[in-house]
């Protein structure tokens, strides 16, 4: 019985170490959010709501844009870059969940449009199937204060 659940523990010790310990691959993961598809199952992109199609548009060039995200990420616990700047014109970003470290990949592109600057943001979990609406949540949150930096009489 000792056998079975040192094996136990051992084996979910060896599973949480591969999740926390294994490498991210930049090229997999800073994919263009405009080009890029449907995020798969506990993903969220900006724009897969009906009321905002296409991502929101703020009245700010594309890297003042970019530089707010920048931010609003470095505000985000357990949140890292992992490729690209704000002078590239796409930014692509690591966050770990607590308990685990589940990696989440969080990708944003600022993109001239009508009216100012388009931010498209993708947002994919790595591990497992759901994220319990994580991913949109941070999404969510990360809009909502790029548009409350960029335009503090937005704020509520």
């Amino acid at each position: 019985m000792r056998l079975v659940v040192a094996l136990g523990v051992l084996t979910v010790l060896g599973l949480a170490a591969w999740v926390r310990l294994a490498p991210s691959d930049a090229a997999a993961w800073h994919v263009d959010p405009v080009r890029a598809g449907p995020p798969g199952a506990g993903g969220w992109k900006a724009g897969e709501a009906p009321a905002d199609a296409e991502g929101p548009v703020f009245a700010a060039p594309p890297r003042a844009v970019l530089e707010a995200v920048e931010a609003v990420a470095a505000d985000t616990p357990r949140t890292a870059r992992l490729a690209g700047s704000a002078a590239e014109g796409r930014i692509t970003y690591v966050t770990r969940s607590r308990l685990w470290g589940f990696p989440d990949y969080t990708t944003v592109a600022a993109t001239p449009a009508e009216g100012g600057t388009r931010l498209t943001v993708l947002a994919r979990l790595r591990f497992g199937s759901s994220d319990m609406g994580v991913n949109r949540a941070r999404v969510e949150d990360w809009s909502r204060q790029v548009a409350e930096r960029l335009d503090p009489s937005s704020g509520t």
